[in-house]
């Protein structure tokens, strides 16, 4: 079990990143949550890391903080729910909004989100909360501890932010049409790539 990696970070392209530890390249699925909370290229970076086995595959996701990480576990041992459709959902809200989901019953949020139908976006609730209660009990009771705060420092501006942006949410699992009209409405002149994800996916619950 790899629990937690601790390297150089080589590349970032969202949701993956490749970080390189005593030599070792590794790549890791991140969630948008924890990859703007990402060091620079060629910085030291720490990620408490889940490692998935598949006949066909080995698969790393990492997060900045035990928390999320935490909550990634309890989300893909909900029925229905997957590792890929868990880091959707974990990227498309911070771990404080889907626990705000939880605790009011907003199914009309979750369902909002790719790959979240009617019926998973109901199993997520009535499971999830009193999941979610223990592990907030385990993080020393303290919300802020567990709930993930987003604040990330702008990287410069490039050219191609809009098709950035559209690039993650293709990847997220959006469609195409979806995802352009969502980037268009949200950019304004001088956006980051990542001011501009936030933005669309914002837009879009």
């Amino acid at each position: 079990m790899i629990g937690r990696l601790r390297g150089l970070l080589i590349e970032k392209q969202a949701p993956e990143i490749l970080i390189e530890v005593s030599g070792l390249g590794y790549e890791v699925q991140m969630p948008l949550t924890s990859f703007y909370e990402l060091p620079e290229l060629n910085q030291e970076a720490i990620i408490y890391t889940h490692f998935v086995v598949r006949e066909d595959a080995q698969l790393l996701y990492g997060f900045i903080t035990k928390q999320e990480r935490a909550l990634f576990r309890l989300l893909i041992k909900t029925n229905g729910v997957g590792p890929k459709l868990a880091l959707t959902i974990l990227s498309g809200m911070t771990s404080a909004e889907f626990v705000a989901c939880v605790e009011r019953d907003d199914i009309a949020t979750l369902v909002k989100l790719p790959g979240v139908g009617k019926k998973t976006a109901e199993r997520l609730l009535i499971e999830m909360r009193d999941k979610l209660k223990s592990l907030m009990e385990a993080s020393a009771g303290s919300e802020r501890e567990f709930m993930l705060k987003t604040n990330y420092t702008p990287t410069k501006i490039v050219n191609t932010a809009e098709e950035d942006a559209i690039a993650v949410l293709l990847a997220l699992g959006y469609k195409s049409a979806q995802a352009s009209k969502s980037v268009s409405a949200a950019y304004k002149d001088g956006m980051t790539s990542e001011e501009l994800i936030k933005s669309s996916l914002k837009s879009m619950l």
